[in-house]
């Protein structure tokens, strides 16, 4: 899917499903892009969402939210999206990890 391949600016989601637990293919399927400036998962489960974060070459991943950040938290990607953290002490991507969980308590 050539959207999924790009580096798009704008209100822009794809959504693509997968075979049922079929999460390491789905790891894949998303880092085998030239980028990695954002993700986002969503998922009721938490520890699932952990783990992916975790696996994702993306500079933010987001949980169960979007596009909701603190200016004052460094900022970057991964890959052709850019080396370092803008606002970060360190400037090596492979030292930063930054995630951010929105949890509904209703």
């Amino acid at each position: 899917m050539h959207i999924a391949q790009e580096e798009s600016f704008g209100p822009v989601m794809v959504i693509s499903k997968f075979k049922n637990g079929d999460v390491d293919g789905v790891l894949r399927r998303a880092n085998t892009t030239e980028y990695g400036l954002a993700s986002g998962v969503f998922t009721k489960d938490i520890s699932k969402a952990l783990y992916i974060s975790e696996k994702l070459e993306a500079g933010t991943v987001f949980i169960n939210t979007y596009n909701k950040t603190d200016v004052a938290a460094p900022f970057g990607g991964f890959k052709q999206s850019g080396f370092g953290k803008d606002l970060g002490k360190l400037f090596s991507p492979s030292l930063i990890l930054t995630v951010q969980i929105n949890e509904k308590t209703t």
